[in-house]
Order: structure tokens, then C-alpha cells, then sequence
């Protein structure tokens, strides 16, 4: 007999499942598995909203399996672990960000970037090494390997740091790879969302002179005044653009929507650095001569390392960075999803899972 969601493994759990292509929730009763020796099971408390739910919702990257369970923005409390466990104890608050699992040998592995592991697992849509779907943390309760668990820092706010696993990391770790992280630098943040409004908190704490670009410029209040940006720039004005060539050490682009990129190689100075983190559908067009003839570099960057995010987290609560949220229930996610879709937010929803999400179904 084949087996169910509710019995493919032995923990039923609760949450709220996209069930096809239109991408609207609803709920579920499932399962996760047992806690292993190295596992680390733990209450979800809050789940912040990424943009990329919305696209697997709808198998808009045609990479979604149904039901799908997103969330990997998640924050929690430890209520069980395994007998090997060593790093976490029960009543500990913890964290889990993009990923559940990787290969732990392979060379990346080996240098603390899991994340570009051929064997990554995400922490939904995903399939573990015992072959069944990874679930996310729009539910009442998670296990994970303790490797892809995080500490949370004692300072950090539950809800509005939840992002930080998702939006912090995927900011933070270009600024640092890229060396765009040292004081006095003239840094360009492209973009005022979910991503942008986290890049200019983590360019400001390392000690940078940051300007915004954006097409909209009536966030140029938000950006100087609340955020502290130094400069704001409306990108479609192309005198303002044309003003700003050859001033800044680099770029982080954030921007998903098509749009050229050209404009920001030339606002680079010599050997500046433009890095990409948001996906537009459609590739962008790449001018080779503005790149030869400046000794420019175009990058890019997913998230980063459970090293790398650690050290996010505890730089974050250290210098008072988190992300500008709106809370809300489960049972709003669908409207949320629209909402997401018009970019009416500013900037993050974060489920409010442990208090509207309540005990699993009982069939």
C-alpha cells in the first residue's frame, strides 16, 4: 500500500501547502521524519515570506513538486535532539535558513559553501537523501541535521530577524566576498526591497557611503531619511545617471524585474565591481567594452555558507540590523502572495506561525 503525506514518516505535522500551479494555500497535514541522532527538531515561531515562495508556488522556475510547503526564513525553539546532537539543547532558540542538507565532503563543502554543494538540499521543494520532499517552515514544526542549524543571537528579534536567513545572508555575503565591505568605500545599492533595504543597513554598518538607485522617486524619503542612505538616485533619469559616472567602488543589483545594466558599469570607477543577486526572467544584455576598458567585473551571488550565516546573524545583532516587516497570520498568506506581486510591502511579511498555526490536523 502506498504510503500518505500523514504516514511516509512518523511525526504528523501541520502547515499550509501550495497544491498546484495557481499557487494558492491551503492547509495540510503531513509528516516529517523521526529525529535522528544528529537532528534537531524545534517549534516554528515565525517564517518570513520570500519572494521566491511565490515563484515555486506557482512553478513559475518549473522546479516545484505538490504539495509544496515553502518558508526558509524560519525561527524556532528547540523541543527535541538527537543523542548526538552536541551544539543545541532543548529551549533554545535556533534558526534555519535555504538549506537542510549537502554532501559534507566535496570541496565546497569542505570550504564552508554548502551552498554550492551538486548534493545541496533545500529546505523545501527539495528531495532529502531518503527521497521524500522537503517541507518548509510555513508549518508548526521542523527537524533538521544540527549542521544547517543556526544559533539565534540573544538580541535579535525573533520576527523581524527571521528574514536575515534569506534577505540578510543574500546581501551580506556578496559585500563580503566581493570586498565591498570596507569602510569609506562608495557602494550603489540598485533595488529598495526585500533585498535593497537590508543592503543599505549592512553597507552603512561596514562603514560605506551608499547610494540608492531606484525607479521610483518617491522612496527617496525612505532611503535618505529612514535608512540613512548617504545619496538617492531615480534610475530612469538619465541625467542623474549620466552625473554619477565613474564615482563608485561597486554595485549590488537586487533588482529581479528586467532592466538594463549597462548604466551601472559605467557608474563604476576603475576595477569596479558590479554584483548580481536578483534573477530577472529574461538574461541581461552584457557591453563587453565598458568592462575591457575599465578592468571591470560583473559578478554574482546566491547566499552563503552555514559559517557565513552564523557570522550574519551575530553582526546583526551586534550592530541592530533587521529587517522592516509586516507580521501576519497563516490564514492571510494568500493575500499576502498578492500583495508580494504588487510589491505592497515594505519590505518583508513574517508568518506569525506559533500563534496561527496551532495543533496538527487530527484525521
Amino acid at each position: 500500500m502506498e504510503k500518505s503525506l500523514e504516514t511516509e514518516h512518523p511525526i504528523k505535522a501541520y502547515g499550509y501547502a501550495a497544491k498546484d500551479t495557481s499557487g494558492t494555500f491551503s492547509p495540510l497535514t503531513f509528516s516529517r521524519r523521526a529525529t535522528g541522532d544528529n537532528d534537531v527538531r524545534f517549534k516554528v515561531l515565525y517564517c518570513g515570506i520570500c519572494h521566491s515562495d511565490l515563484h515555486y508556488a506557482k512553478n513559475e522556475w518549473l522546479a516545484s513538486t505538490y504539495p509544496l510547503v515553502p518558508g526558509h526564513e524560519i525561527v524556532g525553539v528547540v523541543t527535541e535532539v538527537g543523542s548526538k546532537v552536541e551544539k543545541f539543547k532543548v529551549g533554545e532558540t535556533v534558526g534555519v535558513g535555504c538549506l537542510v542538507g549537502s554532501c559534507r565532503s566535496c570541496q565546497n563543502c569542505s570550504n564552508n559553501l554548502e551552498q554550492h554543494c551538486p548534493k545541496m538540499i533545500m529546505t523545501y521543494a527539495s528531495t532529502n537523501f531518503d527521497g521524500t520532499l522537503t517541507y518548509g517552515g510555513y508549518s508548526d514544526h521542523m527537524v533538521s541535521d544540527e549542521h544547517f542549524v543556526l544559533h539565534w543571537p540573544d538580541n535579535l528579534p525573533l520576527d523581524s530577524g527571521a528574514p536575515l536567513l534569506c534577505a540578510g545572508i543574500t546581501t551580506y555575503s556578496p559585500l563580503r566576498h566581493y570586498g565591498l565591505d570596507k569602510p569609506g568605500m562608495k557602494i550603489g545599492i540598485v533595488g529598495l526591497g526585500g533585498l535593497g533595504h537590508v543592503a543599505v543597513k549592512f553597507a552603512k554598518a561596514f562603514g560605506a557611503e551608499v547610494t540608492v538607485f531606484s525607479t521610483t522617486p518617491e522612496k527617496k524619503e525612505e532611503a535618505l531619511e529612514r535608512l540613512k542612505a548617504d545619496h538617492f538616485i531615480v534610475s530612469k533619469d538619465v541625467e542623474q545617471m549620466q552625473a554619477a559616472t565613474g564615482t563608485l567602488d561597486g554595485i549590488l543589483d537586487t533588482v529581479s524585474a528586467p532592466h538594463p545594466i549597462a548604466p551601472f558599469i559605467d557608474i563604476l570607477k576603475t576595477a569596479g565591481k558590479l554584483v548580481l543577486v536578483g534573477v530577472p526572467e529574461k538574461p541581461h544584455e552584457l557591453p563587453a567594452f565598458p568592462l575591457i576598458l575599465g578592468r571591470k567585473i560583473i559578478g554574482g551571488s546566491s547566499i552563503g555558507g552555514l559559517r557565513e550565516t552564523q557570522e550574519m546573524l551575530v553582526f546583526c545583532a551586534m550592530h541592530g540590523i533587521t529587517s522592516d516587516i509586516e507580521v501576519i497570520s497563516i490564514d492571510y498568506v494568500n493575500t499576502a502572495m498578492d500583495r508580494l506581486l504588487k510589491s505592497d510591502v515594505r519590505y518583508r511579511f513574517v508568518i506569525d506561525v506559533a500563534n496561527s498555526i496551532k495543533a496538527p490536523l487530527q484525521t
